[in-house]
């Protein structure tokens, strides 16, 4: 076999699995009242299936580039594809909740590697000339997934059943997993390195993120606000002790001289505030277009193209646009218009006019899209090369964990306002409409108040703005940590 068809393969590979992960974040949301009715389940408390998977990337994401070094490309790749395939195989066979949501925690365990390994095969593999056309082409995946996913998962569950979601990863991930072993070079001396990895630091972040996010998805739950508080104070105490460790500590998870970059900081906080609003949406509206207007799954996420297809033409506008302006005004502006347009779907009930909630949604798609873009781009553009790989990691992480928080804030507030209204007398879908207005309401405020922290950037001069796809870890640096 010739060079140039091995190196092809290679990035079909890689793009396919892109692709698996990015769809898997979508596809789900339009299932989710079909899951809920099958389970017994209700349909509005649903969220803890896509938190599952968000935190359990969240969490292992730092951990892909040591396993990669340790172990090899092409054997954790492999591992990482069949991970997902067994995650999807039980996913489809789960007749609980509880099994669905450890199903979940399996598949996130192979979709956090899936991208970064991936990437890395592509560095290791082509020829330095070539790597940033390879990674466009990657990146493609990632643009096809999110867009094609709220349909495709519609039109599954509505012509067959939700299982199916899960199970049509299963013949895409084999052919991978023949792919990779067939056509990703073997393991050399030079690429597997016994390099050291920071467990402690590891385990205390992953253990602050993961009950800093369960404590707000436990007030409403049987167990009530105890268990909530006492996670609360699990978060503080384990993200409090990661500092004092890794000030001590020669080569930590993540050097606490990143927070000394003003940009890396405030546009750190930014993302997780504004990102809350954002993705509490596409877990929201499928629940409020099915659930409470009488959408069938299909329509319900072909409601949601305009998000993409806004999303895609818009990107080009956001580095003239950041040149012109600069970041802050720049992001001051849109977070107005991103918070503006996640409140609006208030709007949205019974009767509101389809063509109106159309353009919501592309405006909607339009300023999400330049939103992340500019976020993306003045986090990390100050931080130089010698800290770009661990604040490329670290943001990675909190681009994940900021869509759990948004799924479980916006989850426990529509359950939260859903209780008042049946409090208030408005019983039935009224309750449900209701509940879901305050919800967008709240979440659009949320975002909006991220505009209080992008106007403390500073903008000594406007770099070109990145697109969201390409803020994980993109270098074998990047993927050591």
């Amino acid at each position: 076999m010739t060079q140039d068809k091995t190196l092809t393969a290679l990035l079909w590979i890689v793009a396919a699995g892109f692709f698996m992960q990015a769809l898997d974040t979508t596809i789900v949301n339009t299932a989710l009242p079909a899951m809920a009715a099958s389970l017994g389940e209700n349909p509005l408390r649903m969220q803890p299936v896509v938190v599952a998977y968000s935190l359990t990337m969240a969490m292992l994401t730092p951990a892909s580039g040591w396993l990669a070094d340790r172990f090899g490309t092409r054997r954790v790749y492999f591992v990482a594809i069949l991970l997902f395939v067994l995650g999807s195989i039980c996913c489809a066979m789960a007749h609980t909740m509880s099994q669905l949501v450890l199903a979940r925690v399996l598949q996130g365990a192979g979709g956090s590697m899936l991208l970064p390994i991936g990437r890395l095969a592509v560095l290791r593999t082509f020829p330095a000339g070539q790597y940033l056309a390879a990674l466009a082409f990657v990146s493609i995946a990632g643009q096809v997934g999110p867009m094609i996913g709220p349909v495709l998962g519609g039109w599954l569950v509505q012509v067959s059943s939700w299982h199916w979601i899960f199970l049509i990863n299963v013949p895409i991930g084999m052919v991978g997993c023949l792919a990779v072993r067939h056509y990703l070079p073997r393991p050399t001396c030079d690429e597997v390195i016994d390099a050291g990895f920071d467990w402690v630091g590891f385990a205390l972040l992953s253990m602050a993120m993961v009950s800093f996010t369960l404590a707000l998805d436990h007030p409403y739950s049987d167990k009530g606000w105890g268990v909530s508080v006492a996670l609360a104070l699990l978060c503080i105490v384990t993200a409090l002790g990661y500092w004092p460790y890794a000030r001590r500590r020669a080569a930590p998870l993540f050097p606490l001289e990143l927070f000394a970059t003003r940009s890396f900081r405030l546009g750190l906080l930014g993302n997780l505030v504004a990102r809350i609003g954002s993705s509490a949406v596409p877990f929201l509206l499928p629940l409020l277009l099915q659930v409470a207007m009488g959408y069938s799954p299909l329509a319900s996420g072909l409601m949601m193209l305009p998000v993409a297809l806004a999303g895609v033409v818009v990107k080009r506008m956001v580095t003239p646009l950041v040149e012109r302006y600069g970041y802050t005004r720049f992001l001051m502006v849109n977070t107005a218009v991103l918070g503006g347009a996640i409140a609006s779907f208030s709007l949205f009930g019974p009767g509101w006019p389809m063509w109106l909630g159309l353009a919501q949604l592309a405006i909607f798609g339009g300023a999400n899209s330049m939103q992340f873009a500019a976020m993306n781009s003045v986090t990390l553009k100050d931080l130089g090369t010698r800290r770009a790989s661990s604040g490329n990691g670290l943001f990675s992480m909190a681009q994940m964990l900021a869509l759990g928080l948004g799924v479980t804030i916006g989850g426990q507030l529509l359950a939260l306002f859903g209780q008042f209204a049946g409090q208030a007398g408005e019983g039935g879908m009224g309750g449900t409409v209701a509940g879901f207005r305050l919800t967008f309401v709240c979440v659009g405020l949320i975002t909006l108040a991220s505009a209080l922290i992008f106007r403390r950037v500073e903008d000594p001069a406007a770099g070109a703005a990145q697109d969201d796809s390409e803020t994980r870890p993109a270098s074998a640096t990047d993927l050591r940590r």
